[in-house]
């Protein structure tokens, strides 16, 4: 456990910015760029999150992301895996916000908690699960609550004996039991449930990303 609060200690600045970063997206972003989030997050699983990022940054430059087909998109996605199927994802989310009445931030700001977000999220776009879905909310701004579970996160979850095994898979009922084994573990040590996953991260991978 000395570890754990060594890290904290070390970065935990680093992390208080790094809240406020992601806060000032809900706060003053258009729509485009809460599409990048929502995007990136859609690029991430069995990827990883710079990689994911990078294409992002590039989909943008190049105006793929807002105007491309799924095949022009695909093309420059060489940096993440299932490539195809998750530019399909990305024009079906596209066209959902952007050719509806109702954009991102008119969809969840009609749903109150966090935890309502998460599940409008979750059954509505194509290629978001419970951990995708928290990690988007997590990046504009909603980080109280709910955890994302990705391998880094399990694997100091296991070491630090919060869960008994690492899952091979993660059904929802097994994610909503792990986030609730999360939440007394946070309420126990005292550090906040959004800042153990920038602790888990750093342990993991000694950068604090997005």
């Amino acid at each position: 456990m000395k570890e754990l609060f060594d890290i904290y200690n070390k970065i935990k600045q680093d992390i208080l910015n790094r809240i406020t970063e992601f806060k000032s997206v809900w706060n003053e972003a258009d729509e485009k760029r809460l599409f990048q989030e929502l995007a990136f997050c859609l690029l991430t699983p069995q990827s990883k999150a710079e990689n994911a990022w990078k294409t992002i940054i590039k989909l943008t430059e190049n105006r793929k992301l807002f105007e491309g087909d799924s095949a022009a998109i695909a093309e420059d996605m060489n940096l993440v895996r299932f490539k195809n199927n998750k530019a399909s994802y990305l024009v079906e989310a596209r066209d959902m916000f952007f050719n509806n009445s109702n954009g991102i931030r008119e969809t969840l700001s009609e749903l109150t908690s966090v935890s309502e977000k998460r599940n409008w999220l979750n059954k509505n776009i194509k290629g978001y699960g419970l951990k995708e879905s928290s990690h988007f909310l997590r990046n504009i701004g909603f980080v109280e609550d709910i955890a994302i579970l990705d391998r880094h996160i399990l694997k100091n979850l296991n070491k630090f004996n919060v869960i008994n095994e690492i899952p091979k898979s993660i059904p929802e009922k097994k994610y909503f039991q792990i986030e609730n084994q999360i939440k007394e573990f946070s309420n126990k040590i005292r550090i906040p449930l959004a800042h153990l996953d920038f602790i888990f991260w750093y342990n993991e991978t000694k950068t604090i990303f997005k």
